[in-house]
């Protein structure tokens, strides 16, 4: 698949899930709103109603007040007679346009007169429509008091219902018990808190739970609007947010399936990024080491033809020349299927290390000694300075060869075009216990950009991709993998232009 097309998919399939996940997180915004709004409506209904519970209790206050008081001076009236004697009480009634009438009961028979009447229960002797007359004028006297003692609370009420004291008119457990009555009435069982403020924001009281940030989240409802001071019923509903969630909580697993599809996505691509990639670093694998294989392979093709030619089997000097000339490249080869075999063991886990206690510094002046004839056939030096004292290690000892001759070999690989090729190996003990092994060089560097996948298999330096340096990526991959295995790590610093050093820390042995 080509990485145009990955990407169409990429850019597609994002693109969608990107407004799929817009369109559930609006939804839930959505959801989450009209909830509010829903229950501010019913909040606000609450206290509508608890305002109105209110304003009726204060008048039953002032109604059964002057109903007692009246009471009080009627049974007063009848024990004293009512300044009439022979148990007759007179009573007045203001009406609203300041006219008074004045009643009397008593068992005798009188009409009503004005501007004093009198109300008289009939005796049996009466007739039938003698009574019923009389009954309907005690009816009608009856309904004037009332009225009367009504307009005279409504009276009261506008008079003095500013001067009576607000908790007396508010009681706080009586509006705790109105406002649990209504919220519980409009299915909002959750716990509140409440205060009753004055008209510039005094609190007269509070409940102990009424903290509310800055005036978030706080209800508020004018009561005894027809008083001359205003007061205002304030509620508080601390767990509102939870509550909100809690009645769109069944969206949440909605979008947890949503955003694990989408991680599901992006893995999927980078894992195809990488498949895509490691495709095109196998191809160029197989390329290298077909130039890798083609190039000795032909020459000992060459070689062999060479031999057949009677002229060069007759000089000896010509017969040495292509026997040695067979023999390198015989063993190019084999150091190059051996790299391949070697890490595609490891890989497997099937390759067996022989572990044993070596002197480090012995195993790496043996081989600088083979390699530094290669290092002087490009005119250039190699310097060692082996200074640890203590340098016994337990590694493998072919693997461990293989480790210093690998960077070595880089460090010729990668020199540059126009000099002459300086190496450094060095040794030197750390205070932790373990041995460090620089190898430094003078070559061509490499860049910060490539540093962290030098040790990736098949990977390749760009600026390394020369015609005489060509290879399989695998060297350093092989490097680090044995260093791993024994039990130690790899490190590199390098500069572009300027030269690469690696460090190898391995664990001591200590002295028995």
């Amino acid at each position: 698949m080509k990485k145009s097309t990955i990407w169409l998919l990429t850019i597609v399939m994002a693109s969608t899930f990107g407004a799929l996940l817009y369109v559930q997180l609006m939804y839930l915004d959505n959801m989450v709103r009209m909830r509010n709004e829903q229950f501010g409506e019913s909040v606000k209904r609450c206290l509508y109603a608890v305002a109105g519970y209110l304003e009726k209790e204060e008048t039953l206050h002032y109604l059964e007040q002057d109903v007692s008081g009246i009471e009080s001076a009627f049974y007063s009236g009848y024990s004293n007679g009512g300044g009439i004697g022979n148990g007759v009480f007179s009573y007045s009634i203001e009406s609203p346009d300041g006219t008074i009438t004045n009643y009397t009961v008593s068992s005798s028979v009188d009409r009503p007169s004005t501007p004093s009447s009198k109300l008289n229960f009939p005796s049996p002797a009466q007739g039938i429509g003698s009574r019923y007359q009389t009954m309907q004028e005690v009816i009608r006297g009856q309904y004037l008091y009332q009225k009367g003692l009504l307009n005279e609370v409504i009276l009261t009420i506008l008079r003095e219902s500013g001067s009576r004291p607000i908790l007396e008119r508010a009681d706080s457990a009586m509006v705790k018990d109105y406002l649990r009555t209504e919220l519980s009435n409009n299915g909002l069982s959750l716990p509140f808190a409440f205060a009753i403020k004055t008209e510039k924001g005094v609190n007269v009281y509070k409940t102990q739970e009424f903290t509310p940030e800055d005036g978030q989240g706080v209800y508020s409802q004018m009561i005894f609007p027809n008083s001359q001071s205003k007061y205002y019923l304030d509620v508080y509903f601390p767990t509102k947010d939870s509550y909100i969630y809690s009645s769109v909580r069944f969206l949440i697993p909605m979008l947890i399936f949503t955003i694990v599809l989408l991680i599901v996505f992006i893995s999927t691509i980078v894992v195809a990024f990488r498949q895509k990639k490691l495709t095109e670093i196998k191809t160029d694998f197989i390329n290298n080491m077909t130039h890798e294989f083609k190039t000795p392979i032909s020459t000992i093709s060459l070689a062999a033809q060479m031999l057949n030619d009677d002229s060069v089997r007759k000089s000896p000097s010509m017969l040495q020349h292509i026997s040695s000339v067979i023999n390198d490249e015989s063993k190019r080869l084999r150091f190059q299927v051996e790299k391949v075999l070697q890490l595609s063991m490891f890989d497997r886990q099937k390759a067996t290390l022989k572990l044993s206690c070596l002197e480090a510094n012995k195993v790496i002046s043996s081989v600088v000694n083979t390699f530094k004839i290669k290092v002087e056939k490009y005119g250039g030096s190699i310097v060692t300075k082996l200074d640890a004292d203590c340098d016994k290690v337990l590694v493998d000892e072919m693997h461990f060869t293989n480790v210093i001759f690998n960077l070595l070999d880089n460090a010729v690989k990668y020199m540059k075009e126009d000099g002459e090729p300086h190496l450094e190996i060095a040794t030197r003990e750390l205070t932790n216990n373990r041995i460090e092994i620089s190898i430094k060089d003078n070559g061509i560097g490499i860049k910060k950009d490539d540093l962290k996948h030098i040790f990736e298999k098949f990977y390749r330096v760009p600026t390394g991709n020369r015609h005489d340096v060509k290879g399989f990526g695998l060297g350093l991959a092989y490097v680090q993998k044995m260093v791993n295995e024994f039990k130690g790590s790899i490190t590199v610093e390098s500069e572009f232009g300027e030269g690469t050093t690696f460090y190898i820390t391995l664990p001591l042995l200590k002295d028995e």
